[in-house]
């Protein structure tokens, strides 16, 4: 009774200041309820995989899937996220020589991270670093795109100037001590598998929805984009607009992957496996499917390795996957050896006719 009491005077109040806070009381209550449904399912989806990963221990007895080892559980669905993610969209940028363009959001991803461990330092903000991280991340992306259309400058340019202030904006704001900010950033560096928390995982599966669905919805204007530019442009797509979009589902798989492989390495799950599959591909959607494989091999493995040796997880998921596109390459030989024909070279997979076909009309 007191609360109803003393609640009313507060409205009342609120409501002579600002007339607008009455409305914005209870769409923030809404959107609380939104978001706690949301992560409730998300954590409800947690505790099924984690029933999965408790069976197939009592199956295999892997020690790694040890039910007492959650941690490992929530490292292997990031990994395994990864792993479809990261060629997916990595098919696109590679045949579009932007294979860098990763390296340059992984960056500021890295500030991302620091923006929001200095916001929860001084502020006390509450918010996961990874969810500031993918907001800087996207934004760096859209900055891409701005600089090589505002000043026609190449996109390498584009890229290494936001690199460059990415890093440079992270550095500084780890080195200051405002608010007591003392930071470990080994981390978000290297990647550690141990510090995969739910909420990061939670994250995580959010960005997976988004960029899986958003490549099933959109793959055919983005291929015709990342093939020629100027027929689809002609066709009435709107090229500016899926650049964008490419680049902000960019972001979103860098952050992502981060978590596991860290900034340094986060870069190579974007191209590696593409690397691979495009020698032993014969079509864009037989490379799109190979290298979601490759990727999964080398997150399996890698991770499996760096837990029994001891090891930084994101250095061993790299080298395994720079072992796998070494096979993939002496494969690709063998069969231009056998077959009598040259083995395509890197990005020299071409659409095929359905593949590359686009209604403008549904655009």
């Amino acid at each position: 009774m007191n609360a109803v009491v003393t609640a009313a005077p507060v409205t009342g109040t609120l409501a002579a200041a600002d007339p607008s806070l009455l409305l914005a009381l209870p769409l923030q209550g809404a959107l609380g309820a939104v978001g706690d449904l949301v992560f409730g399912v998300l954590l409800w989806l947690l505790e099924q995989w984690y029933w999965l990963m408790d069976w197939v221990y009592y199956f295999t007895g892997l020690e790694m899937l040890n039910p007492r080892y959650r941690f490992m559980h929530r490292a292997i669905l990031v990994g395994l996220c990864v792993g479809v993610m990261a060629p997916l969209i990595g098919t696109f940028l590679v045949h579009r020589q932007l294979a860098l363009i990763g390296d340059a959001l992984a960056h500021t991803g890295f500030a991302g991270v620091a923006v929001g461990l200095f916001l929860n330092a001084v502020i006390d903000l509450g918010v996961s670093p990874y969810l500031t991280a993918v907001v800087v991340a996207m934004i760096a992306a859209l900055f891409i795109e701005l600089i090589s259309e505002v000043t026609d400058a190449y996109n390498d340019v584009s890229m290494a100037i936001v690199l460059s202030t990415g890093f440079a904006l992270g550095t500084t704001l780890i080195s200051l001590n405002a608010g007591g900010l003392a930071v470990g950033v080994n981390q978000f560096l290297f990647g550690n598998l141990s510090t995969v928390s739910p909420q990061s995982a939670a994250i995580l599966l959010v960005l997976f929805a988004v960029i899986v669905g958003t490549v099933a919805v959109t793959r055919n204007q983005l291929l015709y984009v990342t093939f020629d530019e100027t027929a689809a442009a002609v066709s009435g797509i709107s090229v500016n607009w899926y650049n964008r979009v490419m680049v902000m589902l960019t972001a979103m798989v860098v952050v992502g992957a981060m978590q596991i492989m860290g900034v340094i390495l986060v870069a190579a799950m974007l191209v590696v496996p593409v690397a691979g599959a495009t020698q032993v591909s014969r079509s864009f959607s037989e490379s799109l499917v190979v290298s979601v494989v490759l990727a999964e091999l080398a997150v399996l493995l890698g991770i499996g390795v760096a837990y029994y040796g001891g090891v930084t997880a994101g250095g061993v998921i790299v080298l395994v996957a720079v072992g796998i596109y070494v096979c993939a390459v002496a494969l690709g030989k063998l069969q231009s050896a056998r077959a009598g024909r040259r083995t395509p070279d890197m990005g020299s997979i071409e659409a095929t006719g359905s593949e590359a076909s686009v209604d403008a009309e549904g655009d």
